[in-house]
């Protein structure tokens, strides 16, 4: 497997040998001083480039970043959750190469840099031949700390959680796992961690970056509750998806209360209590 020396030695030098590449930025984990890198760790790479269609125009020149084991180029594809139908400048490459190394690979075109590029807070300059980016700070995580809620986010989040957790029960109650698992694995899930993640925020004085998806969450939870989170991702069994739902609700509605407190929310106990009774009497008539 090439070393982190060698990729980033490749990189650099096809941008000095091409004028069309004016800048090499550097984002994602490896900008992170904070994290440990490891084989996984992927390249995050944006060329700022001129002319975009003399790159994209034939996309046998990334051939030089290795032999590679798949490709995929996002904006090309035409599945939503993977292409980003929003109005957009760029072109991505994602290449995973034979030697394990992964470079994500973004080209946006430099005249319009000034006007719709966002570099965000994790970002590190390579190289920079037109000096677009001297004015850059220093790469940090503020973008990605973990921020105190809103009222109205933490009262979305709770009636979001509760209202599709009946969207479960009546998935098991007429045996559609595979729609109950997706409910609660995607909308119910989302609020769940999201709620975790500010409970997180509340022990943390909201100074830490949890990872995408909550990756980082263990490190910041108290040990007993990550144990019974783990708890919460069942197997298509319906008693241990009801058992999983279960333990999910009582988990969530100590940690908004806890949340509550700490921001001065109220916290609608009332619309908890009846939903459960509802999930609970709906368990009953199985």
């Amino acid at each position: 497997m090439r070393n982190a020396g060698d990729i980033f030695k490749l990189l650099l030098n096809i941008a000095r040998e091409n004028e069309h590449i004016r800048a090499v930025l550097l984002n994602g984990s490896r900008a992170d001083t904070t994290i440990q890198q490891d084989r996984f760790s992927d390249y995050d790479i944006v060329y700022i480039v001129k002319e975009l269609s003399s790159f994209t125009g034939n996309h046998n020149w990334i051939d030089v970043f290795g032999e590679r084991i798949i490709l995929q180029m996002p904006d090309q594809m035409l599945i939503p959750s993977v292409r980003d139908k929003t109005e957009k400048y760029s072109f991505g490459y994602l290449m995973l190469f034979k030697d394990g190394v992964r470079i994500d690979l973004t080209l946006f075109p430099a005249d319009k840099v000034k006007d719709h590029f966002d570099p965000g807070s994790l970002t590190v300059v390579l190289l920079d031949k037109d000096n677009q980016f001297s004015s850059l700070p220093a790469a940090s995580n503020n973008d990605f700390i973990v921020k105190k809620p809103s009222l109205n986010e933490f009262t979305d989040c709770c009636n979001e959680f509760w209202w599709v957790s009946t969207y479960i029960a009546k998935g098991l109650w007429r045996n559609e796992i595979t729609y109950a698992k997706y409910m609660m694995e995607t909308p119910v899930r989302n609020m769940f961690m999201q709620m975790l993640e500010w409970h997180a925020g509340v022990r943390t004085g909201f100074s830490v970056f949890f990872g995408k998806h909550g990756k980082y969450l263990e490190k910041y939870l108290e040990p007993g509750l990550w144990k019974q989170v783990l708890k919460t991702y069942p197997d298509a069994e319906t008693e241990n998806i009801w058992n999983a739902l279960l333990l999910m609700t009582d988990i969530f509605s100590q940690l908004a209360l806890l949340v509550a407190n700490h921001s001065a929310f109220e916290y609608n106990t009332v619309e908890a209590m009846e939903v459960k009774k509802y999930l609970l009497a709906i368990k009953e008539q199985q």
